[in-house]
């Protein structure tokens, strides 16, 4: 009787004991395409309760947990949430959990749009420091592109990006002019142009004109955000356009690239690049010299680029850099035309005493440290040094023959520095995941402007003659910036993410010199001359606010809305610049207004890739240019706010490769289909002036078309695109006649066709190209200034060849 109530004693025992046993699930979180252990991974069981965080080695582990069934799931930024049902019954559970990324990474998208040969792609939500979530964008990527890059060629480069509106008075590629949506295209004056992540302009606040353009054969990517999206990088209508150069390639000590071209018109590029990792310094540099003679007299021209970029990683989360850049050129300047001279030869040249020189010198350090994968902080620090001269005989009338008298000399002397920083914070709130951006900027400027009487000779020859009397002005733009901003995503859903953001501005800009009056007798010799000293301090600071929504209703199609509030400050140099056809308004406003878009777009860029908009731009005292006359009868222009603008329209983009449709096994044909499409709408709806409300705004065409087709079977690719676009004024009262000084006017309707071919074998490349291939004679600028004034015709057919050696 004892032995059997020890017996079920036992077996009591055993059985709670088997009822109460305590079990463990545990694992390693690995991401799928590298197989590396995520640190900081958060692991939970039944939504929540209980949860852990993965270690180093991408290990977690549940411990004393019951037998029964329970749900586990992950949560990483940027990767896709895992849910796994585990069922404990009566021993240890150990996994193995693979993560996959919440969007295409960028690498992931270049291995598509080489099959497609897109060339053409848009930043992810995150990236670089930066918040791109339902944000109009766009990525570019050089070396998938079958264009002209040895010319920078504008309108094949960009041609993806819908809207742009592209000034070519430069065949050769040394200055970039690109405007939209009625913004200004003189030296992408209205977008904030950065390389690498920081400023290239002449001067951001008090000259923001960028005279130096990077040679596309050596940029990697070129980043577009638009107007209403940019509030990280500054308040201008614009937004960003950010040449990111090459990266030092990571699987080679030394690689090398040497490119030669040669064209029309005495055309001559040479282009060389070395690029390696040694241990944990890696390295890419480049030199290239580019000379021409030009389609028209008296536009020869000599440049030389050279970039350094060298970086070390102290250890896989710290790293420092060091970027320099020095560009040198040197141009003849054929001066503009009248309408009537267009018209009987858009190839002549009556000036050959014009000159344009520049000097930009950009150095940049840069510090990024990952504190773990959910924080990361990027430092960069950077300056300017540079000058740009011009010289040359510009009266008002543009058909006056030069009588060798003194020219007109300007010197601009640039001395910048500034500092950006950028904190980033992926974080979640319940299983929701939130990222979190904080950055400030400071940025000292100093511009030295110096105009006046040059020499009377023939050749480049940039010194004043007569200095002390024959000075016009002399002006001193010292300026300061220091901005605040903040931008968090907030993913509500899977599907559904509103990204507030909001930006600080203080600004104060300086003017301390004088202007002046000189009078000439017959023979050109100076009379009499006036000085006025002149200071001038303005110092304001504001609050500009935004908010994004992106709603995606299956993984490869969003819908995305953004709203963003503008400004832009006047500069003091544009208004003390003496021109004998203008007249500047001496009570300039800074411009303001605010940028809205609402689009619907596509991540599919195996076969096909759209991205339709509408936006609407309110633009506020908008800065242009009014045709009048003067006492005397003179038609002048002057400058000074014209009033409020507004400006909508449709841009539209798509491609489809439809051999890749049709037979998606042949991996080595591809048809590539693709449109670029802008319907735009202008007027001025109120003005102070009298007879401009109701005209439309300058530099706005109301169709832009660029189209084409892009064909390639294994190593061999052709491309061919047609640039179509309508008419556009050049100032506000929309005069259609040029007159004597041909800076207003209509630009005429133009079309261009240009072919390019491209074949690789093995380590060698040929490029061939034929640019305006219908020899046709248009115009896209009328300039108020250098390099005319008056009508600068663009260039008429051409033909280059680049052949390349990689090693």
């Amino acid at each position: 009787m004892t032995l059997s109530k020890v017996f079920k004693s036992i077996v009591f025992v055993c059985i709670c004991f088997g009822a109460n046993a305590q079990f463990s699930i545990s694992g390693v979180v690995k991401i799928r395409k590298s197989n590396n252990p995520t640190q900081g991974c958060r692991v939970s069981l039944n939504a929540g309760s209980p949860s852990t965080v993965t270690d180093a080695n991408g290990r977690f582990v549940f411990n004393d947990l019951q037998s029964g069934a329970y749900q586990l799931q992950t949560l990483f930024p940027e990767f896709q949430s895992v849910k796994q049902d585990v069922v404990i019954s009566d021993q240890n559970i150990e996994l193995e959990i693979l993560l996959d990324t919440l969007y295409k990474t960028l690498d992931e998208v270049v291995v598509s749009q080489k099959k497609s040969d897109f060339g053409f792609t848009r930043m992810r939500a995150v990236e670089n420091m930066g918040i791109y979530e339902g944000k109009k964008t766009e990525v570019i990527l050089p070396e998938q592109l079958v264009a002209n890059l040895a010319t920078n060629n504008a309108r094949q480069v960009f041609s993806r990006v819908a809207g742009l509106n592209i000034w070519e008075n430069d065949g050769a590629g040394l200055q970039l002019s690109i405007g939209g949506r009625g913004l200004d295209p003189n030296r992408t004056s209205n977008f904030n142009v950065r390389q690498n992540g920081y400023d290239i302009s002449a001067d951001a606040l008090g000259y923001p004109e960028s005279y130096y353009t990077p040679p596309i054969e050596a940029v990697g990517k070129i980043q577009i955000v638009r107007g209403a999206a940019s509030l990280q990088y500054g308040t201008q209508f614009g937004g960003l356009i950010n040449f990111e150069m090459k990266k030092p390639i990571q699987d080679k000590k030394i690689e090398l690239v040497a490119r030669q071209s040669v064209g029309s018109f005495g055309f001559y590029n040479t282009f060389t690049s070395a690029s390696g990792t040694l241990k944990k310094l890696s390295y890419y540099t480049f030199f290239q010299y580019k000379k021409s003679e030009g389609w028209r007299p008296n536009s020869s021209l000599n440049s030389v680029n050279y970039y350094a970029d060298i970086d070390y990683k102290f250890t896989e989360n710290t790293s420092i850099g060091l970027d320099f850049t020095h560009s040198d050129y040197l141009a003849q300047q054929p001066g503009g035309l009248t309408d009537a001279m267009f018209a009987a030869d858009p190839r002549q040249s009556n000036r050959e005493r014009n000159w344009f020189k520049v000097n930009w010198n950009l150095w940049a350090v840069h510090f990024d440290h990952k504190f773990n994968p959910s924080n990361e902080f990027n430092l960069r620090v950077f300056g300017l040094s540079a000058y740009r001269y011009s010289l040359g005989f510009r009266p008002n009338r543009v058909a006056s023959v030069d009588d060798n008298s003194a020219r007109d000399l300007i010197k601009g002397d640039f001395l910048n520095w500034g500092a950006e920083a950028r904190y980033l914070k992926r974080y979640f709130v319940g299983d929701k995941l939130f990222v979190f951006l904080l950055g400030g900027r400071y940025y000292d400027g100093f511009n030295h402007s110096v105009q006046g009487l040059g020499s009377t000779g023939k050749d480049a020859d940039f010194k004043f003659s007569n200095f002390n009397e024959g000075i016009a002005n002399d002006y001193r733009f010292p300026n300061n910036n220091a901005s605040l901003f903040i931008e968090n995503i907030f993913y509500l859903t899977d599907k559904f993410s509103v990204t507030p953001g909001i930006r600080y501005e203080y600004i104060h800009t300086k003017a301390e010199g004088f202007y002046g009056s000189i009078q000439f007798d017959l023979a050109g010799n100076i009379i009499s001359a006036s000085r006025t000293d002149e200071v001038r301090n303005n110092g304001r600071q504001f609050v500009l606010g935004g908010v994004g929504l992106s709603y995606k209703p299956t993984p490869h199609l969003e819908i995305y809305n953004n709203i963003s509030q503008n400004y832009r400050s006047i500069t003091f140099s544009d208004m003390r610049t003496a021109n004998p056809s203008a007249v500047i308004d001496p009570n300039l406003k800074d411009e303001k207004g605010y940028s809205l878009d609402l689009g619907l777009r596509t991540y599919e860029t195996t076969f096909y890739n759209f991205d339709v908009s509408a936006f609407y731009l309110n633009y506020n005292n908008r800065i242009g240019e009014v045709q009048f006359a003067d006492a005397s009868n003179r038609v002048l222009r002057r400058r000074g706010n014209i009033g409020q603008a507004v400006i909508m329209g449709l841009e539209s983009y798509g491609e489809v490769d439809f051999l890749r449709i049709t037979n998606p096994k042949n991996q080595n044909l591809s048809a590539v289909v693709f449109g670029n499409a802008a319907f735009i709408h202008s007027k001025y709806k109120k003005s102070e002036i009298a007879g401009i409300v109701g005209k439309k705004v300058e530099f706005v065409p109301n169709v832009n078309l660029k189209t084409g087709l892009r064909v390639g079977y294994k190593k061999l690719k052709g491309s061919f695109q047609y640039t179509y676009l309508t008419e556009q004024f050049t100032e506000a009262t929309n005069a259609r006649e040029g007159g004597v000084s041909a800076v207003v006017g209509i630009i005429p309707s133009y079309y261009i066709m240009d072919l390019s071919l491209s074949y690789e074998f093995k380590k060698i490349k040929l490029e061939g190209n034929v640019n305006n291939l219908t020899n046709n004679f248009y115009f896209t600028r009328r300039a108020t200034g250098y390099p005319g004034p008056g009508i600068l015709p663009s260039d008429g057919r051409s033909f280059f060849l680049s052949f390349q050696v990689k090693i």
